[in-house]
């Protein structure tokens, strides 16, 4: 990071809400023991993630790739009570700080964590999701957007982080399987009819994707056990 994005990032963190104690000991806790902290979602993203959550107001959440569960806590506290907001990690050796903190904060009874494989568990999960945050393995983010689109609501959110990775998306003839993993997701994201997409420039990029509405035929069809009611795009 040059000298300039790390004195914008010192002042967008001193432009947000700050975290409170919980968090700061997260934030602190990560980053003493953890190899590499900066995987991390931080105080303006995850600020920005509550925020988000409070607008929405989702009642389904998946998220793929916990971490030690910053951003985990950061959207379940902008979510109701009765919500639910499942969340994914492949490592096992992060449950451990993931349910210290969860509990720390208060949000443990809306969160249910589960260690594993991504590409296995999402299938066995039910559809209706309002938001799904992708931050796990890049190579993988293609495969996790197909995985989900059908998964999310109309009308419904996809999140994705480290869209821009350091600006190694501009190399086109980039030979990184990371890199080229991100920018095949990039394009896949901008080239699907079934959403409308910007891509922001928050920290390492974040891909936003709303699920356009379906059609009025699609609808009846998906209703057809209930009594005709079309869902709302």
């Amino acid at each position: 990071m040059n000298d300039l994005n790390h004195a914008l990032e010192e002042y967008l963190e001193q432009h947000v809400t700050p975290m409170d104690e919980v968090l700061t000991a997260l934030y602190r806790e990560t980053y003493l023991h953890e190899m590499n902290p900066r995987m991390m979602s931080g105080p303006v993203q995850g600020r920005f993630l509550q925020l988000l959550c409070q607008l929405i107001r989702p009642s389904k959440v998946l998220e793929i790739g916990t971490f030690t569960g910053f951003s985990t806590i950061s959207m379940a506290r902008g979510m109701a009570k009765d919500s639910l907001l499942t969340t994914i990690e492949a490592n096992q050796e992060y449950e451990g700080i993931i349910r210290k903190y969860l509990d720390q904060a208060g949000v443990a009874d809306r969160v249910q964590l589960i260690i594993g494989d991504a590409k296995r568990i999402i299938p066995t999960l039910d559809d209706g999701f309002d938001l799904v945050f992708i931050d796990a393995d890049k190579v993988s983010y293609p495969e996790y957007y197909d995985l989900v689109i059908d998964k999310v609501t109309s009308g419904g959110l996809i999140l994705a982080d480290n869209v821009i990775w350091g600006g190694k998306v501009l190399n086109v003839n980039t030979k990184e399987r990371d890199t080229q993993a991100i920018q095949a997701f990039n394009d896949l994201v901008q080239n699907d009819p079934r959403v409308e997409n910007v891509l922001l420039p928050l920290r390492d990029g974040l891909m936003m994707a709303r699920r356009k509405g379906m059609r009025n035929s699609e609808c009846g069809m998906r209703n057809l056990g209930n009594g005709g009611i079309p869902h709302r795009g």
